[in-house]
């Protein structure tokens, strides 16, 4: 099986485990790969919705890994055992729904040693939830894959040391590691700050000030962000 860019970089930062959860699999891509080449000794593919499950259980018939692999419908890590799983996988929603996840899971999810996470939205909010609930973060990578940047992170139970604002918005191991990929999505987010700062000039109003204080708050993040990385 040929993953994406993105799903190839999940299953590195994961590397090999006895059982791996994916929840929200969609397709089954990860768990059939992770077990196709030894990387997890059996694992669950878990999802909200049953349209997404049935693809998922076609593909594990297809590669004959129903022995290997089981799937469920669950919101979340809803079912999924404790001491279950060796590894969580939750990756491709949205950075607020990936919190609930967390939230809602807390109790089976600290009999976890491991998550990926990779969420698509609300990164630094997804990164302070985790520093202020009891988990740090031990390794980030972030691809581009057909036009989108995705920052991905490997996540354990732990403290973890007050990361800037910077740090947090985007990521401290891929700004102290001088990550190209980072390097090129910050470049595109200064210039795109300066052309909405331009767009916003000699206007005026409340909502048109909200907005050119966010921006000139991003555009400072991004530049401590860079100036890190030099």
């Amino acid at each position: 099986m040929q993953l994406s860019k993105r799903l190839e970089a999940i299953v590195k930062l994961a590397g090999t485990c006895h059982c791996v959860a994916d929840v929200g699999t969609d397709h089954g891509y990860i768990p059939i790969y992770m077990t196709e080449h030894h990387l997890t000794e059996k694992a669950i593919a878990m999802d909200v919705n049953k349209g997404p499950l049935e693809r998922a259980q076609r593909n594990i018939r297809a590669y004959r890994m129903e022995q290997q692999i089981t799937t469920r419908l669950s919101d979340g890590v809803a079912k999924l055992k404790a001491m279950e799983a060796d590894c969580v996988i939750i990756a491709g929603m949205g950075g607020l729904l990936t919190i609930r996840i967390l939230e809602a899971g807390k109790e089976i999810l600290t009999t976890v040693p491991t998550m990926i996470l990779q969420p698509q939205s609300e990164i630094g909010q997804v990164r302070k939830f985790l520093a202020e609930h009891g988990y740090r973060i031990t390794a980030e990578d972030m691809v581009l894959d057909e036009g989108k940047y995705y920052p991905m992170m490997r996540v354990e139970h732990g403290s973890q040391e007050e990361w800037t604002e910077q740090e947090y918005a985007f990521g401290k191991y891929l700004i102290v590691s001088d990550n190209p990929v980072l390097l090129e999505f910050l470049e595109k987010e200064e210039k795109l700050c300066g052309e909405i700062l331009q767009s916003l000039k000699g206007k005026s109003g409340e909502h048109i000030e909200k907005r050119r204080g966010e921006i000139l708050e991003r555009q400072e993040l991004v530049r401590l962000a860079k100036e890190q990385m030099r």
